[in-house]
């Protein structure tokens, strides 16, 4: 094999040791763009942030309770509790009724653990107790009830309640189907781990 043979053989090497080193780079590039915003290698990471603005869209939220008593929830906080694994939601809270001279207000604060709904591609609430339920200026006789409403609240209004929702392509890398498993409360977001379904 003469000088000239061996050089060629050399740069076609070459070429195509830096064809296929370009072909991975593009398909690198590929998957990290079909990967939804938060993926890491190990599951979705959402910040406190949006968790907050996905929580806002569903407020104000109002319900009737006990059969004359008109809930109203407005201003959701969300705060983070990453030693208990858990988050608290406070709220402002608005109870009317014809019972009363005038609206009952003040803050409603309720702190949760969370659950992945695989039908609804949904983290929810899952057993949430009531923290704080101040409303102001209620009358005698009537702060039994209103301590009832506040369970109710908590028991059955906020249980499962959604408060993060993922679009079916944040469910997907690459093409390939993942479901969310285990739930992790960070100082800053939650993590949801990934698995194969």
């Amino acid at each position: 094999m003469t000088d000239s043979t061996k050089l060629a053989a050399r740069s076609n090497r070459f070429r195509w040791w830096a064809g296929a080193a370009a072909v991975a780079a593009v398909v690198a590039v590929v998957l990290v763009a079909c990967m939804p915003t938060g993926w890491t290698g190990g599951g979705y990471t959402f910040s406190r942030n949006q968790m907050q603005e996905a929580l806002a869209r569903k407020f104000p939220f109002q319900r009737r309770f006990l059969g004359f008593f008109d809930v109203t929830l407005t201003n959701p906080q969300i705060s983070l509790d990453a030693a208990r694994n858990r988050i608290a939601i406070q709220a402002d809270a608005s109870v009317e009724s014809g019972l009363l001279r005038q609206p009952l207000t003040g803050p409603l604060a309720i702190s949760s653990g969370l659950h992945y709904d695989a039908p609804t591609r949904s983290i929810r609430l899952d057993q949430p107790s009531v923290d704080r339920f101040d409303l102001q200026n209620v009358p005698g006789g009537l702060g039994q009830q209103i301590s009832a409403i506040g369970s109710l609240i908590a028991g059955q209004l906020l249980n499962d309640y959604a408060v993060y929702t993922f679009k079916p392509e944040q469910l997907k890398v690459a093409g390939i189907a993942v479901e969310p498993g285990t739930i992790t409360v960070l100082p800053e977001g939650v993590h949801v781990q990934a698995k194969r379904p």
